[in-house]
């Protein structure tokens, strides 16, 4: 009687040893990737020199045939900003009509339609894809009156985002 009781024990044991080792665990693998988004916008050809102009004058990169153009050379859509400052070293104020020491810079993404900048971002193109190049003017009108002589950078920012 000992012994059915001993191989019946011994089964059981075999029995749990193989069925532990059914149970174990398999494993696989998930691929996972990410990049990371990265916003850049190249402008060129970034400079424009307006030349003299008297009181209240106007000049625009169109006239001048220096349309500038802004590049998405990041790695997703955005979209451009931009923006006015005032101006350096005279600290001409920027304004959406000229005054004394009031200068008015405006964009354009098509010909004759003008928006004046203001020192906070305003939209220039939105779902500029990845290496597109956009086009746009700038016009400047000069203060009607100012103690200024020298040169005046009035510089604009293009600013990229999502």
């Amino acid at each position: 009687m000992k012994f059915p009781i001993l191989g019946i024990t011994l089964l059981l044991w075999v029995a749990l040893l193989i069925g532990v080792k059914s149970l174990a665990a398999s494993t696989g693998t998930v691929t996972a990737t990410v990049t990371v988004s990265q916003l850049s916008v190249a402008v060129s050809d970034g400079s424009v020199t307006y030349g003299t102009l008297s009181s209240s004058a106007t000049n625009s990169t169109g006239a001048l045939s220096d349309t500038q153009k802004g590049t998405n050379d990041g790695n997703v859509t955005e979209v451009f900003n931009i923006r006015g400052t005032t101006s350096s070293p005279s600290l001409w104020t920027l304004a959406a009509s000229v005054g004394d020491e009031q200068y008015r810079h405006s964009f354009s993404t098509t010909s004759g339609t003008w928006t004046a900048l203001t020192t906070s971002y305003l939209n220039l193109y939105s779902g500029v894809a990845v290496a597109a190049t956009k086009a746009f003017n700038l016009e400047i009108q000069v203060p009607s009156s100012t103690v200024a002589t020298a040169s005046n950078n009035v510089n604009v920012t293009v600013q990229a985002s999502q």
